[in-house]
């Protein structure tokens, strides 16, 4: 397995220069088209991806559904990408479907493997397809319209939110990321939509209105209400036309986490509408109780939070719960970010309620110096240091007890720092 994902990882989409899609629906061909044996929903968006599909996933479950989810990026192993009813696939599933898809690479395209990404969403296909799954929740991985999962028909889409991001790829305004992420979008089959910026929302509504699809945007077509913090909890009011839900319970901390509950609700309910699955109220409060995601405000002991917000949204939605959760606390901030971002925003957020701000960075080539990121703070109190572990340990040290230790930025320093806090027992 050690020998297969190190292989995988050395794939890049930059040295494929085939038409988007082509590749990926030839290869499923070759498979006998195990995309098509699927229900999915799709999903889509800046953030909340993977929290959304998290709730789908718990809700469904509790109803006695079978539930895939395919999901990035992973935090520790490949094999958290694609998960049956919670469950990882095994790393003897895993190279078996990935023999399959190397046997047909070596045949037809003279060795030539597609991008990491492609490989891992062929394996997907594969397992949930021949492990008959009921539903199948799948995440995009970059945009939308030539993502490599675009070559589903759902039962379902989701757009959750839209920011600035990845620009060189999908556009540098709010409107061409829109029509990327728009891409999902198939002729007549519904769309969720949480996307609050007026400028991709009019995207999204025109290619829907286009796609004769129906779309149910947050704020407008469902709203949420009535939000209160209890020990472990947070409640809120959910309502959409006829259904009135009160004091839904939600694991997972922050209005962003029940702006998410609130688009996974809105899908169960439609597809319930549509006679497409049975599930009760009760299964959907129960399965909310029950979500959780690692690495989305994710608080450990001693005072510590993981979140890996990436963007200026992600940033936003941090602050904010921090606030909620922690209102009277010291925060401490410790950065690690990737080269591909606009960080000069959500640097800005962090200098604004800090009482410290470390920059450091993690061992990638795409990562950015952490004297870069410094170089846009102007936070009196920031530091640099080049290796992320013992910047954390100094910051553990120095830090008052009480002080709030904040370790955000790329999901790929979460994953490092996540380690080795499971292997140090905090």
């Amino acid at each position: 397995m050690n020998e297969c994902t190190k292989f995988i990882f050395t794939l890049k989409a930059v040295d494929h220069k085939r038409a988007p899609l082509v590749l990926m629906r030839e290869v499923l061909g070759h498979l006998d088209e195990p995309h098509n044996k699927l229900r999915v929903i799709h999903v889509a968006g800046s953030n909340g991806k993977g929290s959304t599909v998290n709730a789908l996933r718990e809700m469904l479950q509790h109803a006695g559904y079978t539930v895939g989810a395919f999901t990035s990026p992973h935090l520790e192993r490949v094999n958290e990408r694609m998960t049956i009813n919670g469950h990882q696939i095994s790393d003897e599933q895993f190279l078996y479907y990935f023999n399959k898809l190397a046997k047909i690479i070596e045949e037809h395209y003279n060795g030539e493997f597609p991008s990491f990404f492609e490989v891992v969403t062929l394996i997907m296909f594969q397992y949930f397809a021949h492990e008959g799954v009921d539903i199948a929740l799948i995440e995009t991985g970059l945009g939308g319209r030539l993502d490599a999962t675009n070559v589903v028909t759902p039962l379902l889409a989701i757009i959750t939110t839209i920011s600035l991001e990845h620009t060189a790829f999908l556009g540098d305004t709010f409107a061409k990321v829109a029509a990327e992420k728009a891409g999902i979008i198939k002729e007549g089959i519904p769309v969720v939509v949480g996307v609050h910026n007026e400028e991709a929302l009019a995207v999204i509504k025109a290619t829907a209105e286009e796609r004769h699809a129906s779309c149910f945007v947050l704020g407008q077509d469902f709203t949420v209400t009535n939000s209160w913090q209890s020990t472990d909890y947070q409640h809120f009011t959910y309502e959409k036309a006829h259904v009135l839900m009160k004091d839904v319970p939600l694991k997972m901390a922050g209005q962003h986490q029940i702006n998410n509950a609130s688009l996974a609700i809105t899908a169960i309910l439609t597809l319930r509408e549509q006679g497409a699955i049975v599930i009760t109220d009760d299964s959907i409060c129960q399965g909310l109780q029950c979500a959780q995601w690692a690495g989305r405000f994710e608080q450990w002991p001693n005072q510590i939070v993981l979140d890996g917000a990436h963007n200026s949204e992600g940033t936003a939605a941090l602050i904010q719960t921090l606030k909620n959760v922690y209102p009277r606390n010291n925060y401490h901030f410790i950065y690690a970010a990737l080269a591909d971002k606009d960080h000069g925003n959500s640097i800005e957020l962090m200098d604004a309620v800090a009482t410290s701000i470390t920059f450091t960075q993690i061992d990638l080539p795409n990562a950015m110096p952490a004297e870069s990121l410094a170089m846009l703070s102007t936070h009196a109190n920031k530091t640099v240091h080049i290796e992320w572990l013992k910047s954390l340990q100094t910051v553990l040290q120095e830090r008052q007890k009480e002080d709030i230790v904040v370790i955000t930025g790329s999901l790929y320093f979460i994953a490092q720092a996540r380690q080795w806090l499971q292997e140090e027992g905090r």
